[in-house]
Order: structure tokens, then sequence, then C-alpha cells
């Protein structure tokens, strides 16, 4: 599988251009899924369900099956957080994963970049972001895009981890 992540400081428009590119590299005819790391404690079920209750009572994973989708939860209960390599091993194969946040980890990435936010560029430290997408023109060593130029950052993208337009 190919790996490209998408990172940047909170409300710098990461999410937004995920949900963007997933749109645009599947609309081309590729598979992709996604890795989304969260810094806080989150949670996907809720209380009075029967998962919920599954999970509360104890169990370490809880696994809700329907003929539409499949969810598994894992509760690490004081264990360390899986790496990016373990969650990733536990995807089905696809074209293309896109792993939003990770700033830390070596796979290539663009900076989602908001001038408003006040914070500064990751890009300068970090070789693994390859380009930049951002709201206001900027003078790098890279690759900048306009954060909403989606078509020109999946080109950008899908010619850096080798893959073309897919054949329907």
């Amino acid at each position: 599988m190919r790996l490209y992540g998408v990172t940047g400081w909170k409300n710098a428009g990461k999410t937004g251009l995920m949900e963007r590119l997933v749109t645009e590299i599947t609309g081309r005819g590729f598979t992709v899924s996604t890795v989304k790391h969260a810094h806080h404690n989150f949670d996907v079920d809720h209380p009075g369900k029967d998962s919920f209750r599954h999970r509360t009572a104890g169990a370490s994973e809880v696994l809700l099956a329907s003929r539409k989708r499949i969810a598994l939860m894992q509760e690490l209960r004081g264990t360390d957080e899986p790496s990016l390599a373990e969650l990733l091993a536990r995807l089905h194969p696809v074209d293309m994963v896109l792993i939003e946040g990770y700033k830390r980890d070596t796979h290539a990435k663009i900076e989602a970049w908001r001038a408003e936010t006040g914070n500064p560029l990751i890009a300068p430290g970090d070789p693994h972001i390859r380009a930049v997408a951002s709201d206001t023109p900027l003078d790098l060593d890279r690759p900048v895009f306009d954060l909403n130029d989606t078509k020109a950052i999946a080109d950008f993208i899908l010619h850096e981890v080798g893959l073309r337009e897919a054949v329907e």
C-alpha cells in the first residue's frame, strides 16, 4: 500500500483537505483508506448501546457487524498506543492510505497551513513534508499549493506515490 500524510497544527484545514482528497482520489478509480490520529480521549460509541455496555463491562475488544459495516473497538486499558506501522498492518489492502496527523512519523506528508492560526510552519524543520497546502502564498524550498486546489494536490500526491490514473 502506498502511504501519504496530511499534517499540520489544529485548525489548519487537515480534515477538510483529507475529505476532499478521498473524494478526488476515489473519483479517479483508486481505493483509499484513512488513518486519523487523535491526541485526546475519544469515543465512537454511546452510553446505553449494547457495544458500549460490553466495553464498560471490561471487554478488550468489541466487534460490531452488519450488512453495511464492521467496527472493531479495542480498549488499550493501560497498554501502549499501537505504532502507525502496527495500525497499518490491520488494514485491508488498498491503492493508497491517507494518514491524518502523525507529525513525527517518517512517511511523506503535505502540511496544511492557515495564516490565521498564527502557528509556525512545520515544513522548514521536517524533510518528510514534501509540500505545503496554504491559504496564502509562501516562499519555501518545496511546492506550495492553494489549500483549496484539491485537484493539483491530488495530482502531486499521486505522482509522489507512483500512481497513475486508474483504468475503469
